[in-house]
């Protein structure tokens, strides 16, 4: 069972003990790697401990009903069917596969952001140093901005990319359908912002454009996500961070329409079928058994994967998505506030309109502060070690940021403590670079 038998509660502190943490840390950057409920960590081993005691019944007898129930569950939970969402490890995953299963032609064009998490950026640019080397096409976000001018400017980049498109379609002839691929976040990582994805969905399909949603902090985080209404043409988001889920544990959304693209998983099964061996589209049950199969490689992650269930199972007991978001929400606001006012320092989104359950605000650094391992480590070791409080240090259209989540077991105090350690620890860390002399600032 992942859910105690005595009501739950008040949220904040009381909360920490249905949590494994250290009795002396303050988690604040939920937002990095999650958090798992002790209920859930145990609802876990029990079923690993289970599947271990007759693996081969498991594997050749009963994986589909092992897995079918959460696929199910989380698909009505995104507001999917249930042939279009399949488990993979975590986010970076599920986009390598997408974006690995396209046939890139030369003129095609990958969009990505400057905000674009850092291995996607890489994947990205990898798939375009390969043969037959499509483009990748980097739109500007900066912050401090507005979702209007975001969208405004993200549909003259869209615009102008299909321009170009065209006019290389036309030289090429019809023999080769020539596409844009734009990734998205729904979430952005660093900062921590909400961005009008699905606005921005809208705007490619008018184009043509197929979507990749990035969406690692969506599920447990996003309230009201409805894929069948969004219409994006590929989404995924982890469950191990905002839904409580153990690592690792993440969804892809593929719906049927698109399901032709997804030839193999990743990596790929002894089920792949060839376009040579069957050239049409090989439909959803292809697109499901190619996971089942995989379990040969990743077993773990299959076994992991129905703790999305005994996460679903805690949060309902918790009093259910409303709650744990407006709790987490409102925290966000009123601590952001609070830090910002404990620093001296500016919020990146003041108005609250980019703001979920992370909240960025500015750190007392100089904008000169280098970028680099010195800077990240130290920041890190003393906040850590030093004060044992954890958020998450960045580095943003010239100043330096710190990301904090609000999760259920924090409370308005944390961020004042907070504050405290990070003051002390940027004078810190200006204080060794003032040693190491003036040309390191």
């Amino acid at each position: 069972m992942a859910t105690p038998t005595k009501p739950p509660p008040e949220f904040g502190h009381q909360l920490r003990q249905y949590f494994g943490f250290e009795a002396d840390y303050v988690n604040l950057n939920n937002g990095s790697y999650g958090s798992v409920p002790v209920p859930v960590s145990a609802a876990t081993e029990a079923t690993f401990s289970s599947i271990e005691g007759n693996i081969d019944r498991f594997v050749q007898l009963h994986l589909p009903e092992h897995l079918d129930p959460a696929r199910h569950r989380m698909a009505r939970f995104v507001g999917a069917g249930p042939e279009e969402i399949v488990f993979v490890p975590n986010a970076s995953h599920g986009l390598n596969t997408v974006l690995r299963n396209f046939v890139w032609n030369k003129e095609d064009i990958i969009v990505i952001a400057t905000t674009t998490y850092n291995s996607i950026e890489r994947t990205a640019q990898y798939i375009s140093d390969l043969p037959p080397h499509p483009s990748v096409s980097i739109f500007q976000l900066n912050f401090p901005t507005t979702r209007a001018s975001v969208l405004q400017d993200f549909r003259v980049h869209v615009d102008a990319l299909n321009a170009e498109l065209q006019a290389a379609q036309a030289k090429i002839g019809d023999g080769t359908r020539l596409k844009i691929v734009a990734v998205i976040d729904s979430i952005i990582s660093k900062p921590g912002a909400y961005l009008p994805w699905k606005e921005m969905v809208s705007i490619c399909r008018e184009s043509g454009v197929l979507t990749v949603i990035d969406a690692a902090h969506s599920v447990g985080q996003e309230p009201n996500i409805n894929l069948s209404e969004a219409g994006p043409d590929f989404w995924v988001s982890n469950c191990h961070k905002w839904l409580y889920a153990k690592r690792p544990c993440a969804i892809l959304y593929v719906p049927e329409r698109n399901q032709h693209w997804i030839r193999s998983s990743f990596p790929t099964p002894y089920s792949y079928i060839s376009p040579k061996e069957l050239p049409e589209n090989l439909g959803p049950s292809h697109f499901h058994s190619a996971w089942y199969d995989i379990i040969l490689t990743a077993l773990r992650v299959v076994i992991y994967s129905p703790m999305a269930l005994a996460a679903l199972d805690f949060r309902q007991w918790l009093g259910g998505e409303q709650k744990i978001n407006d709790y987490c929400h409102s925290l966000a606001l009123s601590g952001g506030r609070l830090l910002s006012r404990l620093l001296g320092t500016p919020l990146l989104d003041p108005t609250g309109e980019f703001t979920l359950n992370m909240v960025n605000v500015r750190l007392p650094l100089v904008p000169s502060t280098p970028d680099n391992a010195i800077t990240h480590e130290t920041l890190m070791r003393n906040l850590l070690e030093g004060w044992r409080v954890s958020a998450m240090p960045f580095r943003h259209n010239g100043g330096w940021w710190v990301r904090v989540s609000a999760q259920v077991w924090n409370e308005i105090s944390d961020f004042e403590y907070l504050a405290k350690a990070l003051k002390d620890s940027c004078e810190k860390l200006e204080s060794k670079y003032r040693r190491m002399g003036p040309a390191k600032l």
